[in-house]
């Protein structure tokens, strides 16, 4: 089996927004990867520590207690001055290689017959371990690769009370042909016996698949393409990334004594066309379905209340799906080029979609935003081009990054009262959305926000808005005229470049400064009246605007940038009553020349 690497950015596009949700902090001298949406935070790369260490079981970061769960990959790796450390009890997984090349790996007096234990949480082993080994009773966690590689362990008993079985465990434990599994155990990792004895062993597997103690472990390409699970010794967990990159497998029907789907369990299976969900299962991993090209097929049931990032993510085929109404939340990329799913009706208490959760859905065509919902995510319905017709709720504050970006056939939008900020590139080529209304409430629109909204004619700006910035209505080829919000001093970069039929412009009294390129190529502005506080006329700010022949100017006005005024064909001689800074080439290709 080929490893996995679950936590992979799916995001292929630009859906790496992945941040969003998690931030870094330092805290007593160690690094933290904080996750606010569980309250959850996780040790990373801390190499420079030296000493003995305690590890909280919380820290505090600004107003948020969170609670230390992990340990992550190579955390203090190389560190060979930390010499001791104490571990908290809320930790769920801990990873060996967090402690490779440290002082605590060599401090002799922190071993035990070949096992080195921390506070109930088994880090590693060597050479010198029994061939036959009990896990101790106080142990609760076994560190992601704990025994990986180790050529002298034949047999290991896990105790009762265990309740994971952690990545890589066994990996590559050549001997290791005899594991017992505790019914307790609830939760096994990718790749727990890749490689070991028992992995190696012809006579383990049972018709493709690998079982140890009701727990499947892992399925080759000689099962048959309808899996069965064995009905005299019921399946009571699956292990993550049990069927993963299998070629074999068409229809599974999952067993009704498992209550999830693990992450990565069907992880680019590309021979899977439908898998039957019984209705007990609660929740549906990360990655669960990931790029399975041909499946056609898995309806969740009613009681899944949870799924993870990317669950189905390129599942191109998959025409249906059906979301309880105890579902609150749509991750990150679940179904991001699900290009055949054509509707899907949201759950009336659903509070967030994720980055990218239905980008790319290109048969998607009626979507209903229920009025729960407080958080619209990057991306999040990018490149959906059939949806016609979007009512944003009134919950949703501000839209995110690229929400509705290349939804070609979207034509009407309504905008919620309580709206305070359109992020950049939010309707990015959505090329016949013809009118947008903003509410009295927004204040700012992004960059690039209706760049190329080709068919836009109609823009009605309230005059609270305070920012309008690079490229906001640049290439809107249909736009006639603009009026600028009253107490906007500046006005963005390129903002209407390329808006050939844009006809009037009407400023404000308050701006003082107009950016590079802002009326580049307006070619049907014939006359401009600049306001009474302008100073500042940035580079190109007019190019090109070939039927300009009229500039009213202003008395404060004292820079005009270089080639502002450039291939203004029409364009009379200035005439200014105080001195000003003109750039080189200002009137390049003008009447003045």
């Amino acid at each position: 089996m080929k490893k996995i690497t679950l936590f992979i950015l799916l995001f292929g596009f630009s859906l790496v927004y992945a941040q969003n949700a998690s931030e870094t902090a330092m805290y007593n001298n160690i690094n933290y990867q904080l996750h606010p949406l569980d309250g959850t935070a996780e040790v990373i790369e801390t190499p420079y520590i030296s000493g003995d260490i305690m590890i909280p079981e919380q820290i505090v970061v600004g107003q948020k207690t969170y609670t230390v769960t992990e340990i992550g990959d190579k955390a203090f790796r190389g560190n060979k001055k930390l010499m001791n450390v104490v571990l908290p009890s809320t930790l769920v997984r801990v990873y060996r290689t967090a402690f490779d090349g440290t002082g605590v790996m060599a401090n002799k007096t922190l071993w035990n017959d070949g096992v080195l234990i921390i506070d109930s949480c088994l880090i590693a082993t060597a050479k010198n371990i029994k061939s036959k080994y009990e896990v101790p009773t106080e142990v609760r966690v076994i560190a992601c690769g704990a025994f990986e590689g180790n050529k002298t362990i034949k047999r290991v008993d896990l105790n009762e009370g265990l309740k994971r079985l952690d990545h890589d465990t066994f990996r590559g434990c050549k001997n290791l042909t005899k594991l017992t599994i505790p019914e307790s155990v609830t939760w096994i990792g990718q790749d727990v016996l890749t490689d070991c004895g028992i992995y190696l062993n012809d006579k383990r597997w049972k018709k493709g698949a690998l079982y140890v103690d009701g727990c499947l472990m892992t399925v080759n390409d000689n099962a048959n393409a309808k899996f069965v699970f064995p009905t005299k010794e019921p399946t009571r967990v699956i292990a993550c990334g049990a069927f993963s990159h299998n070629k074999k497998v068409r229809l599974i029907q999952l067993p009704s004594t498992i209550t999830e789907i693990p992450n990565a369990l069907f992880y680019k299976c590309e021979t899977l066309e439908e898998v039957i969900i019984p209705n007990n299962v609660i929740r549906v991993g990360m990655y669960a379905f990931y790029e399975c090209p041909k499946l056609r097929k898995a309806l969740l049931p009613e009681s899944v209340q949870e799924i993870g990032a990317g669950a189905f993510y390129g599942c191109v085929n998959l025409r249906e799906q059906h979301l309880s109404e105890n579902i609150t939340l749509i991750p990150k990329a679940c179904f991001l080029r699900c290009r055949s799913i054509k509707n899907i009706t949201l759950p009336s208490r659903l509070t967030a979609i994720e980055d990218g959760a239905f980008a790319s859905c290109m048969e998607l065509e009626a979507v209903t935003l229920p009025e729960s919902l407080t958080e619209l995510g990057p991306n999040a319905f990018a490149s959906c081009a059939k949806i016609a017709s979007i009512r944003i709720p009134e919950g949703i504050t501000m839209i995110s990054r690229g929400a509705f970006s290349d939804c070609t056939h979207l034509r009407e939008v309504k905008l919620p009262d309580g709206l305070y900020a359109i992020d950049d590139e939010a309707f990015m080529r959505c090329l016949i959305l013809h009118t947008i209304n903003f509410p009295r409430t927004t204040f700012r629109i992004g960059k690039h926000a209706f760049l190329s909204c080709q068919d836009l004619e109609h823009i009605n700006l309230n005059d609270n808005i305070h920012a309008i910035e690079l490229g906001a209505f640049k290439d809107c080829i249909h736009l006639i005229e603009f009026t600028v919000p009253s107490e906007l001093e500046y006005l963005g970069a390129d903002v209407l470049s390329g808006c050939v039929n844009v006809r009037n412009v009407y400023f404000n009294k308050k701006l003082t400064k107009i950016f590079a390129r802002t009326f580049y190529n307006c070619r049907s502005l014939f006359e401009v009246e600049l306001p009474a506080k302008l100073e500042e006329i940035e580079n190109n700010a007019f190019e090109d605007c070939k039927n300009l022949k009229k500039v009213v100017w202003n008395e404060r006005l004292k820079t005009i940038g270089t080639e502002a005024f450039k291939d203004c064909e029409s364009l009379k001689e200035p005439v200014f009553t105080t001195n000003v800074v003109i750039g080189k080439n200002a009137f390049k290709g003008t009447r003045i020349n």
